[in-house]
């Protein structure tokens, strides 16, 4: 019988390096101790834990807003952790979250939901979490946390995209841990540049040019000396940014009157006023205006 459930997924990253770094006895120690620690806290916000793969754990919910306050919380704890930690044992998480219906069959769990959390945790970075719509219903943003939104996602097997959102979860903490977290973020990101890399493609008429991750940030303006350079009165003279961030690329908007973002497969509009989005497959960006403007300047981007 299907029920509706919360599904979380939290996986730690880069356990490969950590076991070459330390070694394989004391490398499965720091997993397994951040396995059970991710397990208890899962416990305390009333979820139940149906396993945990290697250097993962699956877990339920009955109730939304308690597998919210748990992953946030999650991820704001190991930050901590993280910036009193060694280099060579620090083991980001990265996490998905899906509610829908979920399957219960000897002790395990299988259903649309399950499939959906896991494949945010897989397309998620390193600190991050991707949940989809269904997961936010009855949450509110409170207390630092923000709820953005990264548009339609396409999730394998499934015919129609999964709305998702990124928990923005950062603001709560301490001035001195965000001071800390930053060089551990910075180190951590010029590795992402280079260890997992990833490029943009922008094409604007007859402009074609590809950035990668290690040439971000760059920027989308009126002005010549803009890398992308989009010549339009409605274009702002730097009108938006294309960065790197923990594995993602994102854009931000930095313009007078706005960006708006379409992903090519389905899902509304996203209207950005000094705010960002994640950008993921292909779609177009329109500067200064709608996509109702037909003349409306638009950017063609393509995501590897």
């Amino acid at each position: 019988m299907s029920v509706q459930t919360t599904v979380v997924f939290a996986d730690l990253t880069g356990s490969t390096g950590v076991y070459e770094t330390i070694g394989s006895a004391r490398g499965s120690r720091v997993v397994t101790q951040l396995t059970q620690w991710i397990s208890g806290i899962c416990v305390a916000h009333q979820g139940r834990v149906i396993k945990t793969l290697g250097d993962g754990v699956l877990a339920v919910f009955p109730h939304a807003p308690d597998a919210i306050d748990a992953v946030v919380e999650m991820q704001r704890d190991h930050q901590k952790r993280l910036a009193q930690s060694n280099a060579g044992t620090r083991l980001p998480i990265r996490i998905g979250v899906a509610r829908g219906e979920v399957e219960f069959i000897d002790e395990d769990c299988y259903g649309d939901a399950v499939n959906v959390a896991s494949r945010l945790s897989d397309l998620s970075g390193p600190h991050q979490i991707w949940v989809n719509q269904q997961s936010l219903e009855d949450s509110i943003e409170a207390d630092g946390v923000r709820f953005r939104p990264l548009g339609p996602i396409t999730i394998r097997g499934r015919a129609e995209a999964c709305q998702a959102f990124q928990v923005e979860w950062h603001e709560n903490l301490s001035s001195d841990l965000m001071t800390m977290q930053a060089s551990i973020d910075s180190q951590q990101d010029q590795l992402d540049k280079v260890v997992l890399g990833g490029e943009i493609e922008l094409t604007w008429l007859d402009q074609h040019k590809k950035f990668r991750s290690s040439q971000l940030p760059i920027h989308i303006g009126r002005i010549s000396q803009a890398e992308f350079t989009v010549n339009d009165p409605r274009v702002s003279r730097a009108h938006a940014r294309i960065d790197w961030r923990n594995g993602s690329i994102l854009l931000v908007d930095v313009s007078t009157y706005g960006s708006w973002v379409r992903f090519f497969g389905g899902g509304s509009d996203l209207l950005l006023r000094r705010e960002e989005c994640v950008l993921h497959g292909t779609g177009e960006i329109a500067l200064g205006a709608s996509f109702a403007d037909l003349t409306v300047p638009t950017v063609k981007f393509s995501i590897s």
